[in-house]
């Protein structure tokens, strides 16, 4: 169990679980639900929000728990089943809990409601997930009217606090969460006249693009992006140019919904000096969830920005087997190889492998591509020569994690260089 001592004179009380785990979305929980019951001390959950749950908690549409669960569930039903789960196992879960940095290579500071924590953990486990780029981040001109809000923030307002948003909406985006984005908004009772995307086609699975067309009948402009947000105090139109031929038109609509543009949340990461990947702009991993801190792992979507929430619980369950390792006085293999993504990829994760770690988990490397590649076929380099070529049967396509089996990486010579990742036209 963890321990709390007296306050010290700066008014700090510290905790000693085994494992903390900061983030309470599907990786993290599910990572304390495997954790719980087989490490000798506390697995504490640490969660800035007032509930636990992640993202599918004011996610309010099926399509949650498919690969990990082996159900179709809500989000809010997903949230709850991970959480009493974590629960469950013997995991002790401490919403309104701040992390603000750290006092050592596992201890780390908290504020929360009752007061000012230190925790010194056997092991910490990083599961604090990805959000949208919000407007100012991506750099768009114009008025700040009411009624501009990334997907995340509308859902919240939605479907957590029964809110009320306007009665046209223009949504910049047109990938798996823009369609998550559309049903919220028809629930609220928000009719989508625009979607829009810089990319040639939409960016999410064609399931999802026929069957949205037909059931919310939007507009689809490819090729083209807001470049103006007008409207002050509310918001009354923006202007959409089009990447080709430069041509602007205005839309009229009261509601922007800006989806897509994932960054990771890698605050708490890159404070602790964890060495970040340029392309995924989190933690740099190996196969077994391992940062290059000793003890400290990574998991979920902080580290494949974007992913399934299924995906990431998935995640949370394979790093147990590593955090056990590391407490129960394992060790890192020697050597290591680094991945390295290839345009049209943006990046690749894991971007470590070693001899002796894990397969990665569901046995797939997760990329981003920023091109639509029908079948393609992927090439792995090292030392200047092909080491593995493979066609793949499944399109590689902006908007959406793309998956390369693993076992590509049988002939990588675990001595050799790096190993870039590319395809061949």
């Amino acid at each position: 169990m963890s321990t709390d001592t007296t306050p010290d004179n700066a008014g700090v009380t510290t905790l000693t679980p085994a494992v903390v785990i900061v983030g309470a979305g599907p990786s993290g929980l599910s990572a304390a639900r495997e954790l719980a019951p087989r490490v000798r001390g506390e697995v504490l959950v640490l969660d800035r929000e007032s509930a636990a749950g992640g993202i599918p908690r004011h996610s309010d549409h099926p399509g949650y728990g498919i690969r990990d669960m082996r159900r179709f569930m809500s989000g809010p039903a997903y949230a709850r089943r991970l959480v009493e789960q974590a629960r469950a196992a013997g995991a002790t879960i401490r919403t309104n809990a701040t992390v603000t940095g750290w006092a050592g290579e596992r201890t780390l500071e908290v504020t929360t409601p009752q007061g000012r924590l230190r925790v010194e953990a056997g092991a910490v486990v990083l599961a604090t997930g990805a959000r949208e780029r919000p407007r100012p981040g991506r750099l768009i001109p114009g008025d700040r009217g009411r009624g501009v809000y990334t997907t995340g923030h509308l859902q919240n307002i939605v479907h957590l606090q029964h809110g009320k948003v306007g009665r046209r909406a223009v949504i910049a985006g047109a990938e798996l969460v823009s369609w998550s984005a559309a049903l919220t908004l028809r629930e609220a009772g928000c009719a989508t006249v625009l979607m829009t995307t810089e990319y040639p086609r939409p960016d999410s699975y064609a399931l999802f693009n026929i069957g949205g067309r037909a059931f919310f009948r939007p507009r689809i402009a490819t090729r083209t992006r807001v470049s103006r947000i007008i409207g002050k105090p509310d918001l009354r139109a923006v202007e959409i140019e089009n990447l080709d031929t430069g041509a602007r038109r205005i839309v009229e609509c009261d509601t922007l919904v800006l989806t897509g543009d994932w960054i990771p949340d890698h605050e708490l990461a890159r404070a602790a000096g964890i060495t970040l990947d340029p392309g995924t702009k989190g933690p740099l991993v190996d196969s077994a969830f391992r940062t290059d801190r000793p003890g400290v792992f990574a998991v979920g979507n902080l580290l494949h920005p974007v992913d399934t929430a299924d995906i990431a619980a998935i995640d949370g369950a394979r790093a147990a087997r590593s955090v056990l390792a590391w407490l129960n006085g394992g060790s890192t293999p020697d050597g290591q190889v680094r991945l390295v993504a290839e345009a049209p990829f943006r990046w690749v994760t894991p971007e470590v492998i070693r001899r002796g770690d894990p397969a990665p988990a569901r046995r797939r490397l997760l990329l981003w591509s920023d091109r639509f590649i029908p079948f393609p076929r992927v090439v792995l380099r090292q030392d200047g020569k092909v080491v593995a070529r493979k066609r793949l049967w499944w399109p590689a396509s902006p908007g959406r994690v793309f998956r390369v089996p693993s076992i590509m990486l049988a002939s990588v010579n675990p001595r050799g260089g790096p190993v870039s990742i590319g395809v061949e036209d």
